[in-house]
């Protein structure tokens, strides 16, 4: 079993929320269930660490969402992830200054990947991706949205610790 770990996720106002869980929904409805992380905010990941610095986060995460403002994301494309088995289907916002310097504050991430913004829409197998792309390819374009608050959470399973609105 993996290491819990603490995840800084980005995430959206209520109606970029709603029109992102919608697509998902279609897979759902479609009959793709997925092995992504239910019930979570849509989000793109900030970064990633280690459960001993929760209280570190928690006021670093107050402080950054203060000294931030709402920032608007183009939705430019669909992809996936992990290669060979591409078992991670996507949306992904244009990245942007303002979400360059959002990332700034957490380059001290100790995720074992490189960042990339992307909310995921679906993890299954690479056939059961396949048919699902389609679906989520059908939504384009996809308006813009807004990126408006910092999640702080524990992941397996997952734990909600807090959640800060960008200063307006």
């Amino acid at each position: 079993m993996a290491e819990k770990a603490l995840y800084v996720l980005a995430g959206y106002d209520d109606d970029t929320e709603k029109l992102l869980s919608g697509i998902q929904n279609k897979l759902y409805e479609q009959g793709f269930s997925g092995v992504q992380t239910k019930g979570i905010p849509m989000h793109f990941t900030m970064g990633s660490y280690n459960t001993s610095r929760e209280e570190e986060l928690r006021k670093r995460i107050r402080i950054i969402a203060d000294t931030h403002k709402p920032f608007r994301v183009e939705f430019n494309h669909v992809g996936l992830f992990r290669l060979p088995e591409n078992d991670v289907l996507f949306v992904a916002p244009e990245v942007s200054k303002e979400m360059l310097l959002l990332k700034d504050e957490f380059m001290d991430s100790e995720d074992e990947f490189g960042w990339s913004a992307h909310t995921t829409m679906l993890i299954d197998k690479r056939e059961v991706i396949e048919k699902a792309t389609q679906i989520v390819l059908d939504e384009l374009p996809i308006p813009s949205g807004t990126v408006t608050s910092l999640h702080l959470f524990e992941f397996w399973p997952a734990r909600h610790i807090m959640s800060v609105q960008f200063n307006e």
